[in-house]
């Protein structure tokens, strides 16, 4: 494709977020800059113009609420919103702050790689440019390249849509994706709603998968999640 990576600017006065969150952006191809206050964002952000901006909402000088503000009065800059604190969520959707999403701490780094991931493909940025990983779990491995599956060196044989929702659930592996994420990052938002379309399909991969390490667990009431079979 030629693309360049995109740049990932990290503002968090925690040295080890930072740290993890730089280590696994860039693993996925990712440029990363990080800074661990509000001003200092505000300044990367006008020299660097970055991509999109991973925001801690409680820092010193300047806190996330304030960049955020700043940030929206001329810029569509994509923001990732990370809060410490249930009711910091609750404030975060009730004022609209105008963050693209938010995850609340601790997290699972993968869980922040993907919705990184997912708000730049909104935002129009297509992944790295480096080769797409081939995943494995358990007996099962996923080649994204040659969008092909094999289960004990045989081939399975998968439509699209249960292919990309196989690799969706393996990104997240052992996280639990609701049935409305499953449609977004699966379907696009043109499907949201029709979450039978999910079942049906989990139905089928389980079916296929039955000897393959891999389990779809249904967590109820939540969603689904993909988990190594070690029994």
């Amino acid at each position: 494709m030629g693309m360049t990576s995109a740049t990932i600017l990290v503002a968090d006065d925690e040295a080890n977020i930072r740290e993890l969150t730089r280590l696994y952006l860039r693993k996925e191809g990712y440029r990363v800059v990080t800074v661990n206050d509000g001003a200092e964002a505000l300044t990367k952000i006008a020299e660097d113009a970055p991509d999109l901006l991973v925001l801690d909402l409680m820092m010193p000088t300047i806190d996330g609420w304030e960049v955020c503000r700043r940030i929206r009065v001329d810029s569509d800059l994509p923001i990732l919103m990370l809060t410490a604190r249930d009711d910091d969520i609750d404030k975060i959707v009730g004022l609209e702050m105008g963050a693209d999403d938010y995850l609340p701490k601790p997290f699972n780094p993968r869980e922040l790689v993907a919705r990184v991931r997912a708000i730049l493909r909104r935002a129009g940025h297509d992944a790295p440019d480096a080769r797409p990983v081939v995943r494995q779990v358990g007996q099962t491995i996923i080649d994204p390249a040659g969008r092909e599956v094999r289960v004990n060196d045989r081939r399975v044989e998968m439509t699209a849509k249960e292919f990309d929702l196989l690799i969706t659930l393996a990104d997240h592996k052992n996280i639990v994706l609701s049935r409305d994420q499953l449609l977004d990052l699966v379907w696009g938002y043109e499907y949201y709603g029709k979450t039978r379309t999910i079942d049906v399909h989990i139905a089928n991969l389980r079916e296929k998968l039955s000897d393959s390490g891999v389990i779809i667990e249904t967590v109820w009431g939540l969603g689904y999640k993909l988990v190594e079979d070690i029994g």
